[in-house]
């Protein structure tokens, strides 16, 4: 799973980042659809009351905070010369709760807990919206995550170890060990095709950001289709019976498969989840 994930919050697109096993969002992300856009960053963080929840954050979270760095910034944060950037906090007071970095994702991030405060800020509506596609991606992680996800798609593996040993029984006789993949990797997309709509290297195009391949996110519909697939295939390639024709089998069974498989309790279930 990628470190870095996107939500969308009244139509921005909010980066969120994992660091150390905790969620970080960026605030440079949440200040695109506000009027001062950075600005907003700063002027929020020379507020003495947002100070004053920054420090009781790190207290509770970070033993390794620097009180005494903390008790200047706040007494100093009533002068009207005062300022304040992140990098300036976090290298001061040896903060964990808020950092800066450049690069393709760069830009200010702020642990959830300080997000959500300083959505508060910005927009009580704003934040509300932040929350709840938080938890929606929070939700769609856990299914992602889920020992019955991965029950499922490990059965897909299964099968899909049973197609290559077809191929290689039955499609590869005097065929070179360096010309395999020219029989493997058609085959593997032609699933892709069936089950996802598009080929692995078409996915990899449009999510470049994304870990793995567009089969570790399917669906637990999308999987227990591959997984049958794959079965079928396998069993149609002993048959030898030429791919073009087992390209039109395989589509005219998921077809009947994927209606019975929407209306089945386990992958509603699963789905929700």
């Amino acid at each position: 799973m990628s470190n870095n994930r996107k939500i969308t919050v009244n139509n921005i697109e909010v980066s969120v980042s994992r660091v150390n096993e905790e969620d970080f969002i960026s605030l440079t992300d949440m200040v695109k659809g506000f009027e001062g856009k950075d600005a907003l960053i700063y002027n929020w963080l020379r507020n003495r009351n947002t100070i004053e929840f920054l420090g009781v954050w790190e207290k509770i979270n970070n033993p390794n905070f620097k009180p005494l760095e903390f008790e200047r910034f706040k007494k100093d944060s009533g002068l009207n010369s005062f300022s304040l950037t992140p990098k300036k906090w976090q290298v001061a007071t040896n903060a964990t709760g808020i950092y800066s970095k450049a690069g393709r994702y760069g830009g200010t991030y702020a642990h959830k807990d300080i997000a959500f405060e300083f959505g508060s800020w910005l927009s009580p509506e704003f934040k509300l919206y932040l929350i709840k596609e938080f938890q929606r991606l929070k939700e769609q992680e856990a299914q992602f995550q889920s020992i019955e996800w991965q029950a499922n798609r490990e059965l897909a593996k299964i099968n899909y170890r049973l197609q290559t040993d077809a191929i290689q029984q039955n499609l590869l006789e005097g065929v070179s060990q360096s010309d395999h993949w020219r029989f493997y990797a058609p085959e593997a997309d032609m699933i892709n095709i069936i089950a996802f709509g598009k080929t692995a290297a078409t996915w990899r195009n449009e999510n470049p950001d994304k870990d793995g391949n567009q089969r570790d996110y399917a669906s637990p519909l999308q999987n227990a289709l591959i997984a049958n697939l794959e079965l079928l295939n396998s069993n149609l390639i002993k048959q030898d019976i030429g791919q073009n024709q087992r390209m039109e089998i395989l589509k005219q069974q998921a077809e009947d498969m994927r209606k019975v498989l929407e209306i089945s309790p386990t992958i509603r279930r699963l789905d929700k989840k």
